[in-house]
């Protein structure tokens, strides 16, 4: 009976938010009360094939000519994205694809990609996606760690796919070389049936991998099994159905997947570009006439480094979300997009096994440039000191937990994150303002004990990126006899600035304690970052 009352008492507090969850999606379009039977298709097609297939089948549905994908061979319905992947599920089918394997994709963003997501979603297996900065022994390792039974991959990857076993099927997804004689997704295609596709006895889901910055990445399994998941993302950031989204943050990242996911759901269509570039970036919102753009922050600042001159030629006015998310957005930068681009910054703060935890809406960012915000609909966040208690005071630092819809359960090698009252941490050290907006202080790892004092890089990273000509900054805590760590600071310049250090170090002693100012600065030409952006601290002490 207990037990019983327990589990009503659950129910009861989840009913709350599912209702507001469906208003969410109801505001956003997603829900047309007007149609059930839509409704229902959506519920059903998303059980059966998962997020991304699912969404992609409700759309061509919907409207067979709406557009799906533009990349750079053209655009694609969602109806033929629809078809193609039925012939592409088939044709793997026969090379042997069940429910039971595992598909690994190493590629870029474009359409062999997404129909690689497409068919493995229909036949019911498990896509790993693998990223495309990996080394030969990152991939050999995870490829063998997860199980891998099937390879799709770019050919520009041949070399690092070479050191995977001979007898591993694999297939070419974007050919440059003709010469190249391996099967391509084209050829599988092309040799198969289009009609529909039993669905799967279960979804297969999808491993997203952890940067790896501090060794072999792990693999984070999603199964998302809900429609109203999407709430999380919509809650706070103004997506309608029928829109266009620039992705320029990769497939294979947290930020660039679940991005896509929410435009494919919305019936919205999704502009792809194998490779980032600032300006093509800026000529693909004009084109398009595209209301989304979503980045991470070194892309954003890619884009605003072009100048006024080049940020001027293009027509971005269509633009009313860039959402930024995967690494922080420091003030200068937000500030400098907003003036740019309008009050349209959406700074979205999340991790590989969380997802979504807060979002900073334009007005969260003018009140308070370089919060993450507030938590959407469906997640909860929660500040712990060292012992494991809540911290409810404003502006005190603690570690970050979250949880939400969308939390993985473990990683695919049954490792866990710790876990406070059933939340997850998030890595991160973080303080609540006044108003209950969330600020992220830094890694837990990346604190610098120097004279005994607390030192978090960011804000003297931020500091020293606002100084005129500073590009990027980083701080480190390097080891010292008398203090523990001292403090050095790696910068980049403007190519057409000069900055002292002496200069750099009087700007953070004028305004911020003196334990905090950096013992030297180093000039670099470029601070070592992965392929999704993130800033690669423990490769710094190698450059001086």
């Amino acid at each position: 009976m207990t037990e019983y009352l327990t589990r009503v008492r659950d129910l009861a507090a989840k009913v709350p938010t599912a209702v507001r969850s469906v208003d969410v999606m109801r505001k956003a379009g997603l829900v047309p009360f007007s149609r059930p039977d839509h409704i229902l298709r959506s519920l059903v097609a998303v059980r059966r094939l998962g997020p991304i297939a699912g969404a992609a089948q409700v759309a061509a549905t919907r409207d067979q000519t709406a557009v799906g994908l533009v990349d750079e061979l053209g655009a694609l319905t969602f109806h033929q994205l629809d078809i193609r992947s039925n012939a592409l599920a088939r044709a793997l089918a026969e090379q042997g694809v069940t429910d039971k394997s595992v598909v690994a994709l190493l590629a870029r963003d474009h359409r062999g990609a997404v129909e690689t997501m497409l068919a493995t979603g229909k036949l019911g297996a498990r896509l790993l996606l693998m990223n495309t900065g990996f080394a030969k022994p990152q991939l050999v390792d995870v490829a063998a760690r997860e199980g891998v039974t099937v390879f799709v991959y770019d050919q520009e990857f041949t070399p690092l796919v070479e050191a995977l076993p001979a007898d591993l099927p694999r297939f070419l997804a974007w050919v440059d070389d003709p010469a190249d004689k391996t099967r391509t997704l084209e050829q599988l295609i092309a040799s198969a049936d289009n009609s529909p596709v039993s669905p799967p006895k279960e979804p297969g889901g999808m491993v997203l991998l952890t940067s790896g910055t501090t060794g072999t990445p792990k693999g984070a399994p999603r199964q998302v099994r809900s429609s109203l998941a999407a709430a999380q993302f919509l809650d706070r950031i103004p997506l309608h159905t029928g829109g266009c989204t620039v992705l320029a943050a990769p497939l294979f990242h947290a930020t660039g997947i679940s991005q896509f996911i929410i435009s494919f759901a919305l019936g919205s269509a999704v502009v792809l570009r194998r490779k980032f570039d600032p300006e093509a970036t800026l000529k693909l919102i004009q084109d398009n006439v595209a209301d989304a753009l979503v980045v991470v922050p070194t892309m954003l600042q890619r884009i605003m480094d072009l100048g006024p001159e080049i940020l001027e030629k293009y027509d971005t006015s269509s633009l009313r979300v860039v959402f930024t998310a995967g690494s922080a957005l420091s003030p200068e930068l937000g500030n400098r997009a907003t003036r740019v681009f309008g009050d349209v910054i959406h700074n979205v703060y999340g991790s590989t096994e969380v997802s979504v935890v807060t979002v900073a809406t334009p007005e969260d960012w003018r009140a308070a440039p370089g919060t993450v915000g507030r938590p959407p609909v469906g997640c909860k966040v929660v500040i712990y000191d060292e012992a494991g208690k809540p911290i409810t005071e404003p502006n005190v630092t603690g570690r970050v937990f979250a949880g939400s819809g969308l939390s993985f359960a473990g990683y695919t090698d049954g490792r866990n994150k710790e876990l406070i009252d059933g939340l997850l941490s998030t890595g991160d050290l973080g303080h609540f303002d006044a108003e209950g907006r969330l600020f992220i202080d830094g890694r837990d790892d990346d604190m610098i004990v120097s004279g005994g004092e607390n030192v978090f890089p960011a804000e003297i990273e931020n500091l020293l990126v606002e100084y005129p000509g500073v590009v990027e900054a980083a701080v480190l805590g390097v080891q010292d006899e008398k203090f523990g760590q001292r403090l050095k600071a790696y910068v980049v310049i403007d190519e057409n600035t000069k900055v002292a250090e002496e200069e750099l170090l009087d700007h953070v002693k004028s305004n911020l304690a003196r334990f905090k100012v950096p013992r030297e600065v180093v000039f670099l030409d470029e601070l070592p970052r992965n392929a999704t952006g993130k800033l690669m601290r423990k490769r710094l002490p190698e450059l001086g």
